[in-house]
């Protein structure tokens, strides 16, 4: 069981890390299997938000270093893409980062971050409080539906 439990948070991670990319994948399914199969709520959470905010960061070093150009290049955003991002971000400002995890918009959102040099502190709280409301939700809910 041990070892199960390792790699399962290990998958975890991994899973939620690369949610956080641009990459198309979703980590609430190996989440909510993980939950379903009696490992710990609270440890699947921390693990599942430290490899999302991990991701989101890294998506804001790539903004914050690689600047506009790199970006659509790397990261394949269109210019609409990246318009649409900056317009959200602008709109809402800072507080748009808590929407991070939101599907589409949430990865280009983090680039936007990173382009604009937000302040590292404030990005890893409110992408961190986004991310974490999320993960306790769905195993809220996983939980409660099994």
């Amino acid at each position: 069981m041990e070892y199960f439990t390792e790699l399962g948070h290990l998958g975890l991670f991994i899973s939620a890390f690369l949610a956080a990319t641009i990459l198309p994948l979703s980590s609430e399914v190996v989440l909510s299997a993980l939950l379903l199969n009696g490992l710990s709520p609270t440890l699947l959470v921390i693990t599942a938000t430290t490899g999302n905010v991990l991701g989101s960061l890294t998506n804001y070093a790539l903004g914050y270093w690689g600047g506009i150009p790199l970006v659509k290049k790397w990261l394949k955003m269109s210019e609409d893409d990246f318009l649409r991002a900056e317009q959200r971000f602008k709109k809402y400002g800072m507080l748009s980062l808590c929407f991070a995890w939101v599907p589409i918009i949430g990865d280009p959102l983090t680039v936007i971050a990173g382009v604009l040099r937000i302040r590292l502190h404030w990005f890893l709280i409110l992408v961190t409080a986004g991310k974490l409301l999320r993960y306790v939700v769905i195993s809220y809910i996983v939980l409660q539906v099994s």
